[in-house]
């Protein structure tokens, strides 16, 4: 006998989830699916239990975002059809994406399994752009087109001027910007490790922020490191 999964997520969590989208679903079954990771599903078939996960919904979101993001850049942009479908490739791509689902914090309510949670799920760009996906897709169906558009609106093109993917800028100058714009001292990058041999160097690099140790970040190259490191600051900072 198959059961059906109950929640695994507190009432108050789903509600944090909908003031973060600023959307209230009516069936909140939809959401707990749009948290949920295909790792979490596979380990709950195991237990007997069903549980659905995002990707059907994360397919649907992913159409409709292009949908949107297309009809909103034809409106506001006087521009060829090359460029309007460079910028949506750059608003729509997994960089862009994860990275807004960082800055909101949405990887916190990620549902998965034991093994995905233990190797870094919640933090990783590809899994991060498919829930953002999902969550739009639970959205449609909810409460149709409009609200959808208006999530869009509100999680999207709201966070464009920051977000590396579109507007050019590395994660390390993003995060400069923003220490200064709040009078903070500049954040300064250290190298803590060096491995493999010498054609195949990794780095790893720690970040300081007022001399306090705040994000580390590896890479073939000391800058490739820099900048992961100052990914994982700016998510950090932003999910606060």
């Amino acid at each position: 006998m198959v059961r059906i999964m109950k929640t695994p997520l507190f009432e108050s969590k789903l509600r944090e989830v909908e003031e973060i989208l600023s959307y209230h679903f009516t069936d909140t079954a939809l959401l707990v699916q749009a948290l949920t990771h295909s790792s979490y599903s596979k380990e709950m078939k195991q237990k007997g239990i069903q549980a659905e996960h995002y990707e059907r919904l994360e397919f649907l979101g992913d159409a409709v975002l292009e949908v949107v993001t297309s009809e909103m850049l034809f409106h506001q942009f006087d521009w060829d059809e090359g460029k309007l479908t460079k910028k949506r490739a750059a608003i729509v791509c997994e960089e862009s994406l994860s990275y807004i689902a960082a800055k909101l914090g949405l990887g916190d309510y990620l549902i998965l399994s034991t093994g995905e949670e233990k190797t870094g799920g919640r933090k990783r760009s590809s899994i991060l752009c498919d829930l953002v996906e999902a969550l739009i897709g639970a959205v449609y169906l909810d409460g149709g087109m409009k609200e959808a558009k208006d999530l869009i609106g509100r999680m999207v093109f709201s966070h464009l001027k920051d977000n590396p993917a579109v507007s050019g800028k590395d994660y390390k100058t993003v995060l400069q910007e923003k220490i200064q714009a709040e009078g903070g001292e500049a954040p300064y990058y250290r190298v803590i490790s060096e491995e493999g041999p010498p054609h195949k160097r990794i780095f790893t690099v720690e970040l300081l922020i007022s001399g306090k140790a705040v994000a580390e970040g590896t890479g073939s190259s000391k800058k490739q490191a820099q900048q992961a490191a100052a990914e994982e600051a700016l998510r950090l900072l932003y999910s606060r």
